[in-house]
């Protein structure tokens, strides 16, 4: 009887361990930050800001050196692709993830990329956190600051749809590039923190 009992628990284990590995975010994903690590996947464009590993998250909060923004850019193009990332920002925090930048030496909007916003202050509040920057409003105000935060991007061919924390935000046709880099900007103001990137081509 025992025996039995012993393999049925068994049984029971690799089911469970193959349940929970198929439910968790990083199956098929490549992991570009992770807590502390992933530094190293990236190089900068723009501005040097004082990015860093600190306190479990890649974290930046002042400029070093140059004016304006500081972005982290991959090393590599992505096309069709989903983003899984997850952030914390402070009230006065002007960031952004950016996507399909065709142009490394000047990574924004002018330049052709896309820019999921993180900026619950921004003037103009139909592109504040949950945008897609200057190309669709967001849907409804959002706020980010004080909090742990996710974002998922999906975009493929000129579709493109962000959520924030499970609700989507705001989706829709873009033409204009269709492959390029992912970018992490910090611009001059609070801090911006990410504990979570993953990348995952469609």
């Amino acid at each position: 009887m025992r025996k039995h009992l012993m393999k049925y628990l068994a049984a029971l284990a690799a089911v469970l361990a193959l349940g929970g590995c198929a439910m968790t975010p990083e199956r098929g994903w490549t992991t570009l930050i992770d807590g502390a690590s992933g530094l190293d996947n990236f190089a900068i464009s723009g501005s040097t800001a004082n990015w860093r590993a600190e306190g479990g998250a890649i974290v930046a909060d002042k400029i070093v050196s140059g004016t304006g923004a500081s972005v982290l850019i991959t090393k590599k193009d992505y096309q069709n692709l989903e983003i899984y990332a997850e952030f914390w920002s402070e009230e006065n925090t002007n960031s952004g993830i950016y996507l399909r930048a065709p142009d490394i030496k000047m990574v924004n909007t002018a330049s052709g990329a896309l820019e999921v916003q993180i900026w619950d202050k921004n003037p103009a509040q139909h592109y504040a956190t949950g945008s897609l920057v200057n190309v669709s409003s967001v849907n409804g105000k959002y706020v980010a600051a004080g909090r742990w935060n996710t974002f998922e991007v999906h975009a493929k061919g000129t579709e493109v749809t962000v959520k924030l924390n499970g609700v989507v935000t705001t989706s829709t046709s873009y033409a204009k590039t269709q492959t390029g880099r992912i970018g992490l900007q910090f611009n001059p103001g609070g801090a911006i923190k990410f504990r979570k990137l993953l990348v995952r081509e469609l």
